[in-house]
Parts: C-alpha cells; structure tokens; sequence
C-alpha cells in the first residue's frame, strides 16, 4: 500500500554508474570530481532531450526515470556515445566508463520526486551486469521496444536479483544499429547522384557561398568579433604547385603532396591570409609570371619551388617572392635523406613565418607547441601510400577503391599513423555518401579511424573536421559541434576546412553560422566561389520563397546531371507552377537512376540532418509539381 503524499507509476528507470571511480578518485581526486560534474551535464541534457528527468546523482551515480522505455534506450544508448566522444580527449588513465541498466517496472514515488521500490532496484542490478561502456536491459524493456528500434539484443540468459523472486529475464543493447536490408545497388553513374543534397562537398573543392538573411550574395567583409569568422588582417601568401623534377610523371603526386602539405600547415596561422590550394592549383604546369600572380589572387607573397626525388633522397629548392617587387625574400635549398621530409617541411613553414608575420615570435611559439603533437610516420612507405591515395579523389566510383586499397596498405605497415588514419576515416566517408560501400547505415570504422586518429595527433584540424563528419552522420549533433568548433579555432584560414563543416552547419539549420564560416571560405578561396559554392545559397533562398534566385544559384553548379542538382529544379518549378519544367528535370533524374523517388529524396534530407519543418518546405515544390507522396 502507498503511504500519503505517495503514488504509484509504472516508469521506465535508467540507473548509471562509473568503472572504476574509486582508483580514479585515488589517483587524482580533484580531476576526477571535476571530469564528472561535466559529464553529469552531458548526461544530463541527453536525458532532458529524451524527455526524461534526474531522480538523483549521488558521486557517480545516476539515477534517472522516463515515461517511455523507447526514450530510455535511445538515451542510454547517446549517452554511452556521447562518454566514448568525450574520453578521447582525456589520457587513457583519466578516462571515465560508465555502465548502464535499465528496467521498466511499477515504482512508489514520494512528493519530492524520490522514487524507489523493484522497478529501481531491477533496474540498479541490470547495471551491475553490463560491460564497461555496456547496456542492459530487463525483459520488461525489451518487450516494449522490441520491433521499435534499430538496435540489436543480445539474450544474456536468466539473472537472480537480490529482494526479487524469480530470476529477471537480461539483454545486452547494441549500439550500433543493426543493418537494414540492403537496396539494389545503384549503377555507376547513378552513385554519384544519389545522396549529397547540396552539391558534392570535397577536400580539393570546397563547396558553399554566403548566405546573409534576407540579403543576395555579397563579396563585402563584414567586422567581426568572432575569431573563427574574422578574416586575417596579416599579410596574404600563395603557394604555388612545386615543380616535379624527377623527371617521371608518375612522382607527381609526391611534388603535389609537399604542396598541399604546406598550405596546410601554414594556413593554421591566424596572422596569415592563405590561399587555398584548388585556387593556385591553376598555375601548375605554367611559367608563371609572380607579379601578376600577386594581383590576381591579391596576394603580398608567393612561396614556389620544385622537388627532386631520386630513391632516397630528395632535393627541395625554395624562394620566397614578394610580388610588388618580384624581390626573392627568402631562397633555400635541402638536399636531405628522404626520412628528413617533415623536418624540412616543418623548417620551411618556420623560415616563411619568420621572414613575413608579423609578431613572429608568437607565432613560431605555437608552431613548434602543434609540431611537437605530431608523430611523423616511421615507415616512409607509409607516407608515400598516404600521398598517393591524397593525389586521387576518392568521391569518384572508378578511384574510390584505389584510394582506399592504398590506405589501407598504409595502416597495415604502420598503424599509428594518424595522418593515414584520418585519411582512411575520410574516404570510407566518402565510400558511404556515395554509396560505393552496400552499407545503409554510417560504418561503425568511420568514426573508430577518426577518433583513433584524434588520440594520435589531437593537434590536427583536419582529423577533426573528420571526426566531426563521422558525429555528424551518426547523429550526435552536440559532439558534431565540439569537434567542429575546435577545428575551426584550430585552423581558422583554411578553406578545406571552413568549407565543409560550414555547409554542415547550414544543413542542420544553423544557417547564420554554417554561411558565415562559408563566406570567409569563399574569400579565401575565390575559385570555388563561383560554382561549387553556390549551391548552398540554392536552400536559404528557397526557404525564403526566392525561387527565381535559387535557379540561378544552381545553374552554374559543376554537376549539372547529377541527381542531387536536377531535383532542385523539380523543387522551384514546382514552386513556380511550371509543372512541365518540374517534370522534365523529374524524367531526367529517373534517367540517371531509375528507382528514383520522393522518398529517396526525403531520405537524402534526412542523412543531412535538416530540420524536418525545412524537409517539408522542400517537398512542398516536388508535390505542387505533381509528384506522388509516398505511401505512408
């Protein structure tokens, strides 16, 4: 019987605590206490998101009530995602693992919002059973999700528990959702078309343009307080293809690296205007007059020089030009064994800091602090595996597999490899957009290689941005944007970088910041501007009724025949109440795959995370064009 001021509910009861917290609190109480009160958080808004509530949290127990099992699953199943997102920042030893039960039974709740009685107590010896980062549930649980979600059980068998008496029916949950039938595999042609909504984002080519709300495009620079968005005030450089000497075609790619290479590492330093690579990439081969290279991309500096590699050893001749004068700065020469590479590669960043920024002891400061993160690979095999897979775009079905082969010769000769890692992470990403891969969900690898590649080299913007995709996909959207801000902060004037994580900011709704990250990319790298750009100003504007304006935007997109592009048209035509337009452009991305359809192209929105309320605006355009809804 209930007491008064107590009821009885039936409640869905998640019980969570840490591996381990004692040695943690032995060996460093005060991190240890200030490591769980952030994962309290974290913890907190996921059960919050989940529409459930805190009981308590006594030291580093959770205790926690929803009044849906389907609810608790999902969010025992974030939480244990969002712990593995957070403890790859910290060293192995300070890292904290949680183990969760969850139980669904009557409890007695108390005016004050205490509960207690078996459907805790259940709930509390499911969580002694679970694994290190583990999930269980009693059988009460699984009965009412079961069918209901994606995820896998696995039948532990039948336990005793303590004050119960019968045995308690025990599963373990599966984090991963568990595969979908597969679909036919679409054809070659069509794979390119199938899933990226607006345009293909990629390393070489950087996709996005500024979208200013209520605005049209615009190349004005706007003032702001904003470190990541403020465009570099220093002085403006260029690096330009270096020359392969080698006399072989096929030791391009090695010239090619060693460019792309600099361009990165320079373009992490705020003081330092950096063009992006695909706009100097128009000069290679060329004899190239400097001074009108300085007007033409607006830059104060050129870096450019040639590289010979004969077996082992490589020469690299560098100069520094400073265009209004066509003065050499800065002339070198390194005849060095090829395993001296990254020194050189590191020495040259240094010698162009310090003949141009300004504050240059600053600067060097927090180079030699990044370049002391980074282990430069042992086997020099490796590196050359890693820069040919980097020479060859692996959103291409007929290269995809190349790539991927050659990284993963890269990773079996040297497994600590981070840049390979990351890398190998990138182009499985790829694999899965693209659907050169059969899987329909993300692949589980994709996020394990980038966050493996985060513990080896936590100093590399592009690991995170990588790491960030992988969240993004796997629809952790809160770690998506730790990781995408901190690659931002990381290297705040790269293209390659700005670029994709601020289409997929816009994509998630968060237009304000996604375009203006894009508008500083778009500044930084005016070739793409004009093309590839453009396609994220196609969604703002159709979202603001400016169809007429959205066509534009995409007619110039590289990849008319595309699906992806052809199905925008359907959109606005139909917005426009040109139904034969919007049917034509319809016919067209049948043609390129036949088992299109509406509920592809609702499938494709939601692999982008846009918001449901901006999915409905945009199929708005394809049923005013006659389209068929599909069947519920």
């Amino acid at each position: 019987m209930t007491e008064p001021g107590q009821r009885r509910k039936l409640s869905a009861i998640l019980s969570a605590d840490v591996v381990g917290y004692s040695k943690l609190m032995a060996d460093d109480e005060a991190a240890t206490v200030d490591t769980i009160k952030q994962y309290r958080v974290a913890v907190g808004h996921v059960i919050e998101r989940r529409k459930g509530r805190i009981v308590n949290a006594p030291g580093d127990n959770i205790l926690a009530e929803f009044a849906s099992a389907v609810e608790a699953v999902q969010a025992a199943v974030e939480i244990q995602r969002s712990i593995e997102g957070r403890n790859v920042e910290l060293p192995e030893e300070r890292r904290m693992h949680f183990r969760i039960g969850l139980n669904l039974g009557d409890v007695i709740e108390e005016d004050d919002g205490t509960i207690y009685g078996d459907g805790v107590n259940i709930a509390a010896r499911m969580e002694t059973l679970a694994d290190e980062g583990g999930i269980c549930i009693s059988s009460t649980i699984h009965d009412a999700v079961d069918g209901k979600l994606d995820f896998g059980f696995d039948f532990l068998g039948e336990r005793p528990v303590k004050n119960i008496e019968k045995p308690v029916r025990v599963y373990r949950v599966r984090g991963e959702p568990r595969e979908k039938p597969k679909k036919p595999r679409a054809s070659k042609n069509s794979k390119l078309s199938l899933i990226v909504t607006s345009g293909v984002f990629v390393v070489a080519i950087a996709s996005i343009i500024i979208w200013q709300i209520g605005h049209g495009p615009t190349t004005e620079q706007t003032e702001t307080a904003d470190p990541v968005l403020a465009l570099p005030t220093g002085p403006s450089i260029a690096v330009l293809p270096f020359k392969n000497m080698s006399g072989e075609v096929e030791e391009e790619y090695f010239a090619d690296g060693l460019t792309g290479d600099l361009i990165t590492e320079l373009a992490r330093f705020r003081e330092l205007q950096v063009r992006a690579r695909n706009t100097t990439a128009q000069y290679k081969g060329q004899a190239v007059d400097v001074s009108q290279v300085g007007r033409d991309l607006g830059v104060r500096y050129v870096l450019e020089g040639s590289v010979r590699r004969i077996d082992d050893r490589i020469r690299i001749n560098v100069n520094l030009v400073e265009t209004a004068t066509d003065n050499s700065l800065w002339v070198d020469r390194y005849d060095r064994e090829l395993t001296d590479i990254f020194a050189v590669q590191d020495e040259i960043t240094s010698k162009v800091i310090g003949v141009i920024a300004s504050g240059a002891g600053s600067v060097l400061r927090i180079a030699e602090a990044e370049k002391s993160k980074r282990k430069p690979p042992e086997d020099l095999e490796a590196y050359d595996l890693v820069l040919r897979a980097r020479a060859k775009p692996s959103w291409m079905a007929e290269d995809y597999l190349v790539v991927k082969a050659l990284l993963e010769r890269a990773l079996a000769l040297q497994p600590d490899y981070a840049q390979a890692r990351e890398a190998y992470a990138w182009t499985l990403l790829m694999g899965w957009i693209f659907r050169f891969e059969t899987s329909q969900v993300p692949p589980a690898e994709i996020k394990e290689n980038a966050l493996r590649a985060l513990e080896l080299y936590p100093g590399d913007a592009l690991t995170r941005r990588t790491a960030a995709y992988g969240y993004l996909f796997d629809r952790q959207l809160d770690l998506f944007r730790r990781h995408a801000d901190r690659a931002l902060e990381m290297a705040p004037n790269n293209a390659e970088i700005l670029a994709p994580l601020g289409m997929a900011y816009s994509f998630i709704g968060e237009w304000d910041k996604g375009l203006a990250v894009v508008d500083k990319a778009r500044v930084l790298n005016a070739v793409s501007a004009a093309g590839w750009y453009n396609s994220a100003w196609f969604y703002p504007l159709y979202l603001q009724g400016r169809y007429k304006e959205a066509i534009d935007m995409i007619r110039d997109h590289p990849l008319q025949g595309q699906t992806e592009t052809l199905m925008k048209y359907t959109m606005v035509y139909g917005q426009l109440g040109d139904q034969a337009q919007a049917m034509e452009y319809w016919r067209r991305c049948q043609e390129v795959e036949p088992d299109w359809s509406a509920q592809r192209m609702i499938d494709i929105f939601a692999l982008w995370n846009f918001p449901e309320d901006h999915t409905a605006q945009f199929m708005e355009g394809v049923w005013k064009a006659g389209i068929p809804k599909p069947a519920s």
